[in-house]
């Protein structure tokens, strides 16, 4: 008896809460056992007291009802008591949801962002993203592959790149979407947080040991939500320091590779063989290896328009590196040789037969014409770096040279719509309480310097906000914190000049 209500038996029970690795986790777990213990004890009491009095009260043993109808202390007890039962609860209750939700003092903060069906993470003190997907090949969940290959104990768990955090570190999440809801659910963490388009849900972690520690989305998101799993390594320090610079190095290539890529051509068979690779793997989910597609959703490619008309291919290119309607954008995730070669299948697969082969350097300047830039420079590779500082002997500025207000906000503007709107929105409101609002806000009615800094050096006390200075000029970040300054209604009349942002840089 004394094993069976151990604290040990019942977290090895299958069908108990499990206790999890982090300390949080485990005061997640001793308040559902102490709720569950107050409850059942609850539950002894009142069906005891009810099935003593049926026994012993019963009309065929001749005892005579009573005859009160109400009792004063009756009342005040039956009140009182679950009164301070809830308040017994409520406190330890109160204690760790106050715990849950403290995300100061944070050492590493890493973006997830929820997709269907996939995770994209952003690791926002090292300028590393990638996407975490289904590893398993369909084929063999869904038991189509005639093969007898077993499936292993964790097949539906297993992704191709996994989230990677250090031990002992304070690990802070912002959780969030980009098209429907899903939820970030690491159950070993006590960590369960939806992901809400346009909106940032916050959460953290400290792991101890290292591992590898399995979720998944546990928010129903569609026809693929059951292959959306959520795996997470948790490496030493100094694995991760080392996991960290292997990162970086494969951007730096991933970013060669492209560059080379501009240059390169790829004959017909070589784009069709990648390119049923590529679309095996990422599109054939939604639109059938037949090409068939799941009509209204996912169209079919087979003898489509989009698929098959000449006069279409930059429309083609177009949809697959930015998505339309439910189908979600692949320029982050494949590079443009890959986005080449899948259009090339598709233009040429099923019997579609167009004869059509579409290069890498044709999706990069089909990329940069859609969004007015002539230029020849590779549109950015997946998890790609930020362009590195722009130095005096990269960029000659005048930093002596003074701009107008309007030339400013102009400039400011534009600057503003490339590096800033996705946090902090078109309209300035951002999205609170990681992105916060600039309309009205301290740092906009505060000292110009200390703006100029936080855009110049990102902040220190919230990570989500990065340094600009490795990707903007003196000159753009100069017209951008004037912009935000005397946008939205702020109207501060300040203007920024080169000189003011040279000066903070050099404190």
């Amino acid at each position: 008896m004394g094993t069976l209500l151990s604290s040990s038996a019942w977290a090895e029970m299958e069908l108990n809460l499990t206790k999890g690795v982090t300390a949080i986790s485990n005061e997640v777990y001793d308040l559902h056992m102490l709720i569950l213990w107050i409850c059942t004890i609850i539950g002894l009491v009142v069906f005891g007291a009810m099935f003593w009095s049926m026994a012993f009260h019963r009309k065929s043993k001749g005892v005579t009802p009573a005859t009160f109808h109400e009792s004063t202390k009756v009342e005040i007890l039956w009140t009182a008591i679950p009164i301070v039962i809830l308040i017994a609860m409520a406190v330890p209750a109160t204690s760790t949801l106050i715990k849950m939700e403290n995300n100061d003092n944070s050492d590493i903060t890493i973006q997830v962002t929820g997709s269907q069906w996939k995770w994209h993470y952003k690791y926002f003190d090292q300028d590393i993203e990638f996407f975490s997907v289904l590893s398993t090949p369909r084929e063999q969940f869904d038991n189509r592959d005639g093969s007898t290959i077993a499936k292993g104990e964790n097949y539906l768990l297993e992704v191709d790149k996994p989230l990677v955090i250090p031990v002992n570190k304070k690990v802070r999440f912002l959780i969030t979407s980009d098209d429907v809801i899903h939820s970030w659910w690491v159950p070993a963490f006590a960590v369960k947080q939806d992901a809400n388009p346009g909106f940032i849900n916050e959460a953290w972690t400290i792991v101890d040991e290292p591992g590898v520690y399995r979720g998944q989305c546990a928010e129903l998101c569609g026809k693929d939500h059951g292959y959306m799993p959520v795996v997470v390594e948790v490496k030493s320090e100094a694995d991760y320091a080392a996991w960290i610079a292997e990162q970086k190095q494969l951007i730096a290539d991933a970013k060669a590779a492209e560059a080379a890529s501009l240059n390169a051509s790829m004959s017909m068979e070589e784009l069709m063989q990648l390119g049923e690779t590529t679309y095996t793997a990422y599109c054939a989910a939604c639109h059938q290896p037949t090409g068939m597609g799941l009509p209204p959703a996912f169209p079919a490619l087979k003898g489509s328009a989009i698929a098959t008309d000449p006069a279409q291919i930059a429309n083609h290119v177009d949809i697959v590196v930015k998505g339309k309607n439910a189908m979600p954008p692949f320029g982050k995730q494949l590079s443009l040789k890959e986005v080449a070669a899948v259009v090339t299948y598709e233009r040429n697969a099923w019997g579609n037969d167009t004869g059509q082969m579409v290069q890498a350097s044709d999706v990069n300047d089909i990329a940069n014409s859609a969004k007015g830039d002539t230029s020849t420079q590779p549109v950015a590779p997946a998890a790609a770096e930020p362009a590195p500082a722009q130095t005096s002997a990269a960029v000659e500025e005048d930093l002596t040279k003074v701009y107008t207000l309007d030339e400013l906000m102009t400039k400011g503007e534009e600057v503003y719509m490339k590096a800033c709107v996705a946090c902090h929105q078109p309209t300035g409101a951002g999205m609170p309480p990681a992105f916060p609002s600039l309309i009205g806000s301290p740092i906009i009615a505060g000292d110009v310097s200390g703006h100029i800094d936080m855009v110049y050096n990102g902040s220190k006390k919230n990570p989500a906000m990065q340094a600009f200075s490795g990707q903007l000029t003196k000159s753009e970040i100069a017209a951008v914190v004037t912009y935000e300054r005397n946008a939205w209604g702020n109207n501060s009349g300040d203007v920024v000049q080169p000189a003011d942002v040279d000066a903070v840089s050099a404190k």
